[in-house]
Parts: structure tokens; sequence; C-alpha cells
């Protein structure tokens, strides 16, 4: 199955919208996560993927990330487009798998997910 790419236009860098979103967004949690949400009025979803300054080191962090970067490669054909969004991730358990899961329970929380069945599962970690 084909995912598509994390193109440079759907990352937040700049702080402030990183602070617009804390302050002002919906959250839901699961365990080990947070998904931070709001509609940006565009037709392409806009994601970053900030991490607690106590996420061990500079390889814990970059492995995190890019966990990060492919489950939502992985789900961004199915959400619903039009939304900025912040997934902050603890640090615990972390693997491919794991994150797949919790991005999924996120997004079906936040009633972001267009088909709610029949979402594939993750094979093994990239």
């Amino acid at each position: 199955m084909k995912t598509g790419r994390f193109r440079r236009e759907e990352h937040i860098k700049r702080p402030a919208d990183i602070q617009r979103l804390f302050k002002n967004g919906k959250r839901v949690s699961v365990a080990g996560a947070k998904l931070f949400y709001m509609p940006n009025g565009q037709d392409k979803n806009h994601i970053a993927f900030p991490l607690p300054r106590s996420y061990g080191n500079a390889v814990e962090r970059n492995c995190s990330r890019r966990y990060s970067r492919e489950t939502y490669r992985f789900f961004k054909s199915r959400l619903n487009t039009g939304f900025d969004m912040l997934l902050l991730v603890y640090p615990g358990n972390d693997s491919f798998h794991s994150r797949c899961e919790q991005f999924k329970t996120l997004c079906q929380k936040a009633a972001l997910l267009r088909e709610q069945e029949g979402l594939p599962q993750p094979s093994s970690a990239p």
C-alpha cells in the first residue's frame, strides 16, 4: 500500500504556531501520548512532533520523531483534512507498532479518521 510523502508544507515549524495549538487546540490523550488539534481552514493538514525536554538523549528523540513521522504517513490518506495537529509523545514503550496504535486511538477520539473500520495493520517497523 502506498502511503505518500510527508511534505515540507505539512510541517508546523514556527514556535508561535506550536504555542497557539498548545493554548487554543482541543486535546485528546491516551497512555503515553497526547494529540492537540484545531481546524486550519485549508484543504491539507499540518503536523508537528514536539517532545518533552525529559525525553532521553538525542538518539532516542530522533528515533521517536522518526516513528511519529512514519505513523503519520501511514494514516495520512485516512485523515480528514483541514487540521493543524501536534502529536506529543512521552518516554516509555517506544516502537512503531505502539505509536500506530496510539495515533489511531487518538484520531478516533478526535473524530479525525474518515473511515472508522477497515484500517490496515502496520506490518513491521520501518
